[in-house]
């Protein structure tokens, strides 16, 4: 269901070059993306992905999290609310690559199994 995905935002992110004192780009990321659909948005202040902010994680119980980095505020938002749908629909707690907005396919930083996660096959 996907109103048991949130997503994680990061608002302590700078994008590289940005001086120390500007305003952090990972805020503004926060507000659009709190704005832009309907899924629970947490705000965090460090995802530790410094060097490729701004960043965002979309989590699901029982599910895989997805890390996305170098995400703006134009068309991230409206793609991380795309993707904690495809993510809350999935019947075995991945979000589909095929169904993915493309800028989850190119941002995206790592993909965390569930807590409890058991593989199908075993390790060679």
């Amino acid at each position: 269901m996907s109103s048991d995905v949130v997503i994680f935002v990061c608002t302590s992110c700078k994008r590289e070059g940005d001086a120390p004192d500007a305003p952090r780009a990972g805020a503004a990321l926060g507000e659009a993306v709190a704005v832009a659909g309907p899924h629970r948005v947490q705000f965090v202040k460090c995802l530790s992905n410094c060097s490729r902010g701004p960043s965002a994680a979309l989590v699901r119980p029982g599910g895989w999290s997805y890390v996305f980095g170098k995400l703006e505020v134009e068309g991230s938002p409206e793609a991380l609310h795309e993707g904690a749908a495809l993510l809350g629909a999935s019947e075995d707690g991945t979000m589909p690559w095929n169904s993915r907005p493309d800028i989850l396919k190119r941002q995206m930083i790592a993909r965390i199994p569930p807590f409890d996660f058991t593989p199908a096959e075993s390790a060679p």
